[in-house]
């Protein structure tokens, strides 16, 4: 997912922004003579905690950069038994239960009020789905997320509750991301590995962080086949995701 391996002309870029430093280098190359920009989310060695993220500045970067896409892998926990250990989940909704985030680039000055109604790219999610069709990977084309503010898992209530307002998976990282893309004018879409099951089940045992990396380790290359067979058919196209910003600021 971010491994350097996949481009063709690597080299590494190190960014600012006015929000300062991304969480860390950004990586250029090609893919299938596609220009494409990796970034780590939480650090090359994975030392930032979800609400420590600087969201903005990675946002704001890869934007900088040219992107008029975004595919954000996530691991997740599920909260349906059908979204098993090693499952894809491509959502296309999100409940947000995060508190201490930069949630929008317009905090003065301005007010955004940018729609997210329907959240995440359909024209991503469709050539994600179609691809992981194919190769016969399991997946599920759409699904709720909910983003906790985390670094600690849910108490088994919290986890029944998200389980009664529809959710089907749960993170800690797709919002503010995907809502500071929205304002960006970049299409986003998470493509979610489901690790575990999180803790509504009384007959398993909570979810650890060792099931969980070797469950990610597993769902790593499933996620490189779908990427390298859906980036060379995104297409810089119409889509509302871009569109958005240009009536939502006061």
């Amino acid at each position: 997912m971010e491994d350097p391996k996949i481009l063709k002309e690597a080299k590494e870029i190190n960014a600012s922004t006015k929000f300062g430093k991304p969480s860390s280098f950004l990586t250029s190359g090609k893919i299938s003579n596609i220009d494409l920009v990796i970034l780590s989310r939480h650090g090359k060695k994975h030392s930032i905690n979800p609400s420590n993220v600087n969201y903005r500045a990675n946002i704001l970067a890869l934007k900088e950069q040219g992107c008029t896409h975004i595919i954000a892998t996530t691991a997740c926990g599920s909260l349906r038994e059908s979204i098993k250990p090693g499952h894809i989940v491509f959502a296309d909704q999100f409940i947000d239960r995060t508190s201490k985030r930069h949630q929008t680039f317009y905090d003065s000055n301005k007010v955004c009020h940018i729609s997210v109604a329907e959240p995440f790219c359909p024209q991503l999610r469709k050539i994600m789905a179609e691809t992981a069709k194919r190769l016969k990977i399991p997946y599920h084309e759409k699904g709720t997320m909910v983003t906790i503010e985390g670094p600690r898992f849910s108490t088994r209530a919290e986890s029944n509750l998200f389980r009664s307002w529809g959710c089907d998976t749960i993170n800690m990282t797709t919002v503010p991301e995907c809502v500071l893309a929205r304002e960006a004018g970049i299409c986003y879409q998470p493509i979610a590995m489901s690790t575990d099951y999180d803790c509504f089940m009384e007959d398993k045992a909570a979810v650890s962080v060792d099931e969980i990396l070797k469950v990610m380790k597993e769902n790593a290359e499933k996620v490189k086949k779908i990427l390298l067979e859906s980036i060379p058919k995104i297409k810089f196209t119409e889509c509302n995701c871009r569109e958005s910003i240009k009536t939502a600021i006061i």
